[in-house]
């Protein structure tokens, strides 16, 4: 999620059924996805990633299916991207706890949720299909409100319902 203090330069931003989406690349792959948006006007695609990303986002949005091809470039900790390629592991229409992901990682269900917080590219990393053991867990570090519905609406989407 983006903040009102510093905007990125995206290369893309589109409407989507949850919001407007924010795309951000570099060197041919996606670094950054932002969602939640507003108020912003849509870009049209500034680059061939770029592009390709819009594409997957409605492939996505209109059937569901979803593949973990998108180049990317992500900044993170060692631990971080662990977690992150582990995320992309998740098939659409699955969810996995953080218990159970930690488990995987030999790690903490804390530190798992915080590497997903951090995620930045959300949807395209689907941190969305990581949950709580009791429920649906956080969404970019909120667990109430316009995120928590975000998350819920994405798994839904993908025949998920928590």
């Amino acid at each position: 999620m983006w903040n009102s203090y510093f905007m990125p330069d995206y290369d893309a931003i589109i409407s989507t059924p949850v919001g407007l989406i924010g795309i951000c690349t570099r060197d041919d792959a996606v670094t950054q996805i932002d969602l939640n948006l507003s108020p912003v006007a849509e870009i049209k695609a500034r680059s061939r990633v770029a592009a390709a990303t819009v594409d997957f986002l409605h492939s996505y949005f209109e059937t569901g299916r979803w593949s973990a091809n998108t180049p990317l470039q992500l900044s993170g900790t060692a631990f971080q991207q662990r977690v992150w390629r582990s995320l992309l592991a998740i098939p659409a229409g699955d969810v996995v706890t953080y218990g159970e992901l930690a488990a995987r990682l030999k790690s903490s269900a804390r530190a798992v949720g915080q590497a997903c917080r951090r995620n930045p590219s959300p949807i395209v990393v689907p941190c969305h299909r990581v949950v709580a053991a009791s429920g649906l867990g956080g969404f970019s570090g909120a667990t109430t409100g316009v995120m928590s519905d975000i998350k819920r609406r994405l798994l839904h989407h993908e025949g998920v319902d928590l």
